[in-house]
C-alpha cells in the first residue's frame, strides 16, 4: 500500500511539475491561442458512468468539444482529436469549412483524428490508457515543448494521461475536484460571501439524509420543497425532490422531531426523480458511493437558472467569459436543456461580480482554466421592477453546456465580450445573442443522418454565414441517427433573429421528417422571454 501512495504521490508532482510549464509560457489567453502550438483534445467525459448513463447519446457528447477545430484558424496550431468511436467525415467537413479564410485542405493537413474504437461504458482517458501503441502513436505526433492537452473535465485518468505523454493539461489538477462537487460548491460560496440556499455539506447515508431534512424543515417551518443531490450528479440528471406538502402532518409543530425523521423516510419512496426511470433503490444506493446533501428548494413565480463562466490563468488571473440564462426542463425544472446568451440586463452585472468572488476562491485553491457557476433568480417586485434575488447553487469545474456554444460564438466572429456591459461584440462591433441547446430531440427524428442533415442545411440555407456572422452551427450530429437528438447553436445580431433562427431550424427539420409543418415554434421547455437588453 505504501508502494501504490508513493507512485500516486510521485504522478502528481510530475503533474504539477508540468502544469508550471503553462505558468512559464502564459502571456494571455488570446496569445496562447495565437501561439505556435500543438493541441491534444481528449472530449472524455469522465464523471460517475453510472450517472451520465443517464443521459441519451452521451458517448456522442465527446462533439461537444469539436468547436475545438476553430483553433485550426492559426495557420501554425496543429490538433489531435481522440474520440471512443470514430467521428463520421462530413461531420469533420462541416467543422473546417467554418474556417474563415483558412483553406480547407490546409487545415486538414494539420488535424490528425484517432479512435480507441471502444465503445463501452468507460471514461475515453481511460480507453486510451489501455491502448499503448495509441499512446505512442499520440507522442510521435506531438512536438516536445510546443503541446499542451485539453479535455472536458480533469480527473486522476487525464491527470495520468498527462504525465504519460509528458504534456500539461490545461485544466484544475484533479486533487481540487472537491471543489466543483455540490457539497465543495458550497464552501466556496460560503468562503466568497456570496448568497446560497440553507442546506448541509456531505451526507454518506440514509440515516443522515433523513436526519439533515428533518432539522433543515424545522429551521424552515413554512418550506415546501427540499432538493436532495447526488455530489456528483450531471445535468441535474442526480437531483430528486422531496415535497414536503405531501405529509403536512409531519411539519414543525404539528408533529415531533421523530416522527417528522419516520415521515420524511417513508417518503422518499415517492421523491420526485429528475431522471427519467430511476427508482428510489438506484438513487438510494449512490449515496454511500458519492454522497449526497440535501438543501433548501428556491421557490418563486418568477424563477430563472442564470450562469455565469469565468476562466482563471495558469498565473491566477481571473476573467469572466460569459453570462447565460440557462433553458431548464425535467419534472421539476432541473434538469439542463440549453441556454441563450447573454443573461438578463437586471442582473448580469451581479452575476459577473458573484462569477469573480468564486473565481479567486477557487485560484487561491489553485484552480486554473474554466468554471461555471449556477444560480437561482427569483422576482422581488416588491421590490423594484428589475429587482432579482440570486442564490448560488453550483460550481461546474469543467467544460459545460455553455461553453461551447460561447466559444464557436468568439472563434466564428473574431469578437470580444465586454465586460462593463455584460454584451459580446463581433470584430465589426455588431452585438451578438445566441440560443443553445443540447437536446433538440423529436423522435421522428431517428434515422436521420449526418449526410442527410448535410443536405438539408444545405437545401434551406441553415448554415452559418461568414460574411454576416449570422446563422446556425450544429453539433451532437452523430446522436442524430438513433437517438434523434441534435445540439444547436443560434447566432443573431439581436434575440428576435437568434429565435428566428432556432424557429426555421426547428420548422424545417419538422417539415423534412413528417411531412408537414409545424407553424406553432416550441422550444426544448417553456421558454423564458427576451428582456430589454
Amino acid at each position: 500500500m505504501h508502494g501504490l501512495n508513493s507512485s500516486s504521490s510521485t504522478q502528481a508532482e510530475r503533474f504539477r511539475r508540468l502544469q508550471s510549464q503553462l505558468r512559464d509560457r502564459w502571456s494571455s489567453i488570446d496569445l496562447f491561442d495565437q501561439d505556435d502550438r500543438d493541441i491534444l483534445v481528449v472530449p472524455s467525459v469522465t464523471v460517475d458512468q453510472r450517472e451520465l448513463a443517464k443521459i441519451p447519446g452521451f458517448l456522442h457528447y465527446e462533439e461537444r468539444l469539436l468547436f475545438s477545430l476553430i483553433r485550426l484558424r492559426n495557420p501554425r496550431t496543429r490538433l489531435i482529436y481522440v474520440t471512443a468511436v470514430p467521428l463520421s467525415p462530413i461531420v469533420i467537413d462541416y467543422y473546417l469549412q467554418l474556417l474563415p479564410g483558412i483553406p480547407f485542405s490546409h487545415a486538414r493537413e494539420r488535424l490528425m483524428l484517432l479512435s480507441t474504437y471502444d465503445a463501452s461504458l468507460k471514461p475515453l482517458s481511460q480507453k486510451i490508457l489501455e491502448r499503448p501503441r495509441l499512446m505512442a502513436r499520440i507522442r510521435q505526433a506531438l512536438r516536445p515543448h510546443k503541446s499542451y492537452m485539453i479535455c472536458y473535465n480533469s480527473t486522476q485518468f487525464e491527470r495520468e494521461l498527462s504525465v504519460k505523454l509528458s504534456l500539461p493539461l490545461l485544466a484544475p489538477d484533479p486533487d481540487l475536484l472537491h471543489w466543483g462537487t455540490k457539497s465543495g460548491s458550497r464552501e466556496i460560496f460560503k468562503v466568497s460571501g456570496i448568497p446560497y440556499p440553507d442546506g448541509c455539506e456531505t451526507l454518506w447515508t440514509v440515516d443522515e439524509l433523513v436526519e439533515t431534512a428533518a432539522v433543515l424543515w424545522e429551521r424552515h417551518p413554512d418550506l415546501k420543497r427540499m432538493v436532495i443531490k447526488l455530489n456528483e450528479g450531471f445535468s441535474g440528471e442526480g437531483n430528486a425532490i422531496l415535497d414536503l406538502r405531501k405529509i403536512p402532518e409531519a411539519a414543525p409543530g404539528k408533529a415531533s422531531h421523530d416522527q417528522r425523521v419516520a415521515a420524511i423516510h417513508e417518503d422518499l419512496d415517492h421523491l420526485g426523480f429528475q431522471a427519467s426511470n430511476e427508482t428510489w433503490s438506484q438513487f438510494s444506493s449512490r449515496i454511500p458511493e458519492l454522497g449526497a446533501i440535501v438543501e433548501v428548494f428556491i421557490e418563486g413565480e418568477n424563477k430563472r437558472s442564470p450562469s455565469v463562466q469565468g476562466y482563471i490563468t495558469p498565473n491566477g488571473d481571473v476573467k469572466i467569459l460569459s453570462t447565460h440564462d440557462q433553458i431548464l426542463g425535467g419534472p421539476d425544472g432541473q434538469i439542463y436543456l440549453g441556454c441563450r446568451f447573454p443573461a438578463d440586463a437586471a442582473y448580469r452585472l451581479p452575476l459577473q461580480q458573484m462569477g469573480i468572488k468564486v473565481g479567486e476562491a477557487l485560484a487561491e485553491k489553485g484552480a486554473i482554466e474554466r468554471y461555471g457557476v449556477d444560480f437561482v433568480a427569483v422576482h422581488q417586485p416588491e421590490q423594484g421592477e428589475n429587482v432579482w434575488d440570486l442564490q448560488a447553487i453550483e460550481i461546474n469545474l469543467r467544460k459545460g453546456g455553455t461553453t461551447h456554444p460561447f466559444m464557436s460564438l468568439r472563434y466564428l466572429t473574431n469578437g470580444h465580450y465586454d465586460a462593463s456591459t455584460g454584451l459580446f461584440h463581433s470584430q465589426q462591433g455588431r452585438q451578438k445573442y445566441y440560443i443553445a441547446t443540447d437536446n433538440l430531440q423529436r423522435d421522428h427524428y431517428r434515422g436521420l443522418m449526418p449526410n442527410d442533415l448535410m443536405d438539408i442545411i444545405t437545401h434551406y440555407r441553415l448554415h452559418f454565414d461568414s460574411s454576416t456572422r449570422t446563422g446556425n452551427v450544429f453539433h451532437l450530429m452523430g446522436a442524430l441517427s438513433e437517438f434523434g437528438k441534435l445540439g444547436l447553436t443560434c447566432i443573431g445580431d439581436s434575440p428576435p433573429e437568434a429565435e428566428a433562427f432556432y424557429n426555421q431550424v426547428m420548422q424545417v427539420l419538422d417539415h423534412e421528417t413528417t411531412g408537414t409543418d409545424n407553424d406553432q415554434f416550441s422550444y426544448p421547455c417553456e421558454p423564458i422571454s427576451w428582456f430589454s437588453k
